[in-house]
């Protein structure tokens, strides 16, 4: 039995090792990523665990950054940073592979302009970067299947 045990908890933190790391950022680190001149799209989600339309399109951006290898996806995970186990958790039950940052950053108003004038502060809130042309898309609203291609072709 305590062989089973012993099995049985070395594989649970083998497991847990192998979780994505969620790294807690501000939002000059954001600010990083969005001015980024990279020959690459930049794909940058806002999201939170909390948000049910914004979990549901998690696999449309796990797809995305799989898939196409000239587009750079971030998720910006709003859920604040004390809540970055929790995060890690949810990463690592959907097998989330994509890079995902969690934005300290509790006063919203002192950036959301930053990312989009239009911007009204709901999520899930898509920003797609085209660094070479300049072109630039922004939608305040869940994302449906085929969306993101053309939102992609616009920008290219």
């Amino acid at each position: 039995m305590r062989k089973i045990a012993l099995i049985v908890f070395v594989f649970f933190c083998a497991c847990q090792v192998r979780a994505q790391q969620v790294e807690v950022v501000k939002f000059d680190r954001l600010q990083n990523v969005i001015d980024s001149k990279t020959d690459k799209i930049q794909v940058i989600n806002f999201w939170a665990t909390w948000c049910a339309p914004c979990v549901k399109e998690l696999p449309l951006f796990e797809k995305l950054n799989a898939d196409k290898k000239d587009v750079k996806v971030t998720l910006i995970n709003l859920d604040f940073a004390d809540k970055e186990k929790k995060v890690e958790l949810f990463l690592s039950k959907k097998k989330m592979t994509t890079e995902v940052l969690l934005l300290d950053e509790i006063d919203y108003n002192t950036w959301i302009d930053k990312v989009d004038q239009s911007w009204g502060g709901a999520i899930p809130a898509t920003l797609i970067i085209n660094p070479k042309n300049g072109k630039r898309k922004f939608i305040e609203r869940e994302l449906q299947e085929g969306e993101l291609q053309k939102l992609l072709a616009e920008v290219e």
